[in-house]
């Protein structure tokens, strides 16, 4: 598995990931295995409390490699595509750290769903959002759209591959920023260092959280949190948090 094709650096408590397969970064199966291998060693280093995810060059991702398609003649071959196709997006979404899109360019299918599996989104000006697969005589991606769009938009993007821009994403509420390409990863920089500037121990319960909340209903959702903040304020973070408030000083958590 080459480590060019996804590349990581860390710096500052700040991971960044980067999509590297030009010129459209499209996903084969060596790049989401690395995706997946470079997520699950985010979630466990200590040296990472949060993480940038972008590409390089013009487009952000446009979706699954064609080339790439399983053969249908061989038993087994689509199970275990769909099996790395599934854990592509869940190892961003279940990264213990938290995970912030900086959208470059076109987002698309594929490309889109990584977007949706991550925490927070800022886009570029250049960027466009779709799930094109109808028009290749496939469907799939409704259940990440449902994550990010209404009801009538989700089925006009699926049933005709329409291409939504940024700042039509990010009028709707959708995306947290419609910047610049120049402004796109430091903006998403600067949101990434406020996260890294909290507790570790509990940005990771507050990652488990807002997953977790997610598939509850909301009276076992709030017990759930608060069994989270009673274990939390037991910790030495939490007591350094308090006291540090109290002096008017920063916070030098340990993460324990």
């Amino acid at each position: 598995m080459s480590a060019d094709i996804v590349t990581l650096e860390v710096s500052d408590y700040i991971a960044l990931v980067t999509l590297n397969r030009p010129p459209v970064n499209a996903l084969d199966r060596a790049m989401r295995e690395r995706i997946v291998a470079v997520f699950d060693e985010i979630s466990e280093r200590s040296d990472v409390r949060v993480a940038v995810l972008t590409a390089n060059g013009k487009v952000f991702c446009s979706g699954a490699d064609l080339k790439d398609r399983p053969d249908a003649t061989q038993p087994g071959a689509f199970h275990s595509h769909n099996r790395i196709t599934r854990e592509t997006g869940n190892s961003i979404r279940e990264c213990a750290k938290p995970v912030i899109a900086a959208v470059n360019g076109a987002a698309l299918g594929a490309g889109l769903g990584l977007m949706a599996s991550c925490d927070i989104y800022l886009a570029s000006e250049e960027a466009v959002f779709g799930m094109p697969e109808i028009n290749v005589g496939l469907a799939g991606g409704a259940s990440m759209l449902r994550t990010l769009v209404g009801r009538s938009l989700l089925r006009r993007m699926f049933f005709t591959g329409l291409r939504v821009s940024a700042a039509e994403f990010y009028r709707r509420g959708i995306i947290e920023a419609c910047t610049s390409q120049a402004d796109l990863v430091p903006e998403a920089m600067k949101i990434a260092r406020e996260i890294a500037s909290k507790s570790p121990i509990a940005m990771n319960y507050a990652k488990q959280a807002v997953n977790m909340v997610d598939l509850m209903p909301q009276r076992d959702a709030y017990r759930f949190e608060q069994n989270i903040t009673m274990t939390l304020s037991k910790t030495e973070d939490a007591k350094e948090a308090r006291q540090a408030f109290l002096e008017k000083r920063d916070p030098v958590f340990k993460g324990r």
